[in-house]
């Protein structure tokens, strides 16, 4: 014969107890993990993309801080980046010969800012320019690699880089001065 069942509000809260309780410690725990080192992680690999990217742009330098190339010479852009820019990606409203060096430029000099931790807000917001225009013009297909380098840097842009970058020295700097 089968137990009565009880309405949901008299039924025994025991056998719920212990997940609810492991809940809100895993929550708690996530909720004091120090926003610098996730801003931290967020920095080093949205900067690796996109120095990554830059780097297949340029010959004469080489500089790859995880496989731990290093050549170090003049860049000068690549014949390669050129072509890329005229035949695959073809942006509607810059010409090839100034797209190319200014993603080259733009690929290495705002990652390297927002390794450090300087400017990051308003490299982040560079950086997110370009996903938008490759996402709308180069590469429509590819939404769910562009949402992640998007989500990331919108959580730089909001959030800011904490207290491991050189935006947090140099605002500790002004505060003390005013």
């Amino acid at each position: 014969m089968n137990a009565p069942s009880l309405p949901h509000a008299q039924m025994p809260t025991t056998s719920l107890a212990w997940p609810v309780k492991a809940t809100r410690s895993f929550i708690g725990a996530c909720e004091r993990f120090p926003h610098s080192l996730l801003a931290m992680l967020a920095r080093f690999s949205i900067a690796a993309v996109f120095w990554s990217s830059g780097q297949t742009k340029v010959d004469g330098f080489v500089l790859n801080l995880v496989s731990g190339n290093f050549v170090l010479g003049w860049p000068r852009l690549s014949d390669s980046a050129l072509a890329l820019f005229q035949e695959e990606y073809r942006l509607p409203f810059v010409p090839p010969e100034v797209a190319a060096p200014m993603a080259a430029t733009a690929e290495h000099l705002l990652p390297a800012l927002i390794l450090v931790g300087l400017g990051t807000r308003f490299s982040a917001l560079g950086l997110l320019g370009m996903t938008v225009v490759i996402q709308l013009f180069v590469y429509p297909g590819a939404y769910a690699t562009h949402g992640t380098w998007a989500a990331v840097l919108l959580g730089l842009i909001v959030r800011g880089p904490g207290m491991l970058s050189l935006d947090h020295l140099l605002a500790r700097q002004v505060r003390r001065a005013a």
